[in-house]
């Protein structure tokens, strides 16, 4: 029998970043982009979360997948991905099994700390139910384990990082 621990690392396919976009400024509208740049501590050069310094939410993701259940909920045949305020769109992938690993975009290597839970602001964007539509389907967070560049149609790949070298990358130069 193979170990539930094993089973987790286990992907039937790599997925594929579909959208970038970044607000510059809180609260800011979001600049939809074909690249960018990711920074050890701070995340996505640029964008105002990166300002935080060393968050658990460097840079957010959401399924595509997850688009077309929200829409679903809300009872439209489709939501954008900007009025998510994600940075990172991917497909074919399940993001929350990415939690507490660690995978590569691009040049770039990130770790899921946790679900990106909606905020006040799905009601607004989304319209009356938005913030209960969006929980449960609102993405990842990550933290940036190797700086580089994140593209539109970039590969999404788990890579296994023992958890005795996860320090050394988490430190290193930017």
């Amino acid at each position: 029998m193979i170990p539930i621990a094993e089973r987790k690392t286990t992907f039937a396919q790599s997925g594929c970043v579909e959208w970038i976009g970044i607000a510059q400024e809180r609260m800011g509208l979001i600049q939809i982009v074909d690249s960018v740049e990711v920074r050890l501590q701070t995340g996505i050069v640029g964008e105002h979360h990166a300002n935080r310094g060393n968050s658990k939410r460097q840079v957010t993701l959401i399924q595509a997948e997850h688009l077309t259940a929200i829409a679903s909920l809300l009872g439209r045949e489709s939501v954008a991905p900007e009025q998510l305020r994600r940075n990172i769109v991917v497909s074919g992938i399940n993001l929350i099994a990415l939690k507490d690993h660690c995978f590569r975009i691009g040049s770039a290597v990130l770790r899921g700390t946790g679900a990106c839970v909606p905020c006040s602001r799905m009601e607004r964007n989304l319209g009356p139910g938005g913030y209960n539509a969006v929980r449960g389907h609102g993405g990842l967070n990550t933290v940036v384990i190797e700086a580089g560049t994140i593209s539109v149609g970039d590969r999404v790949q788990f890579c296994e990082i023992p958890a005795s070298e996860l320090g050394n990358h988490l430190s290193g130069p930017q």
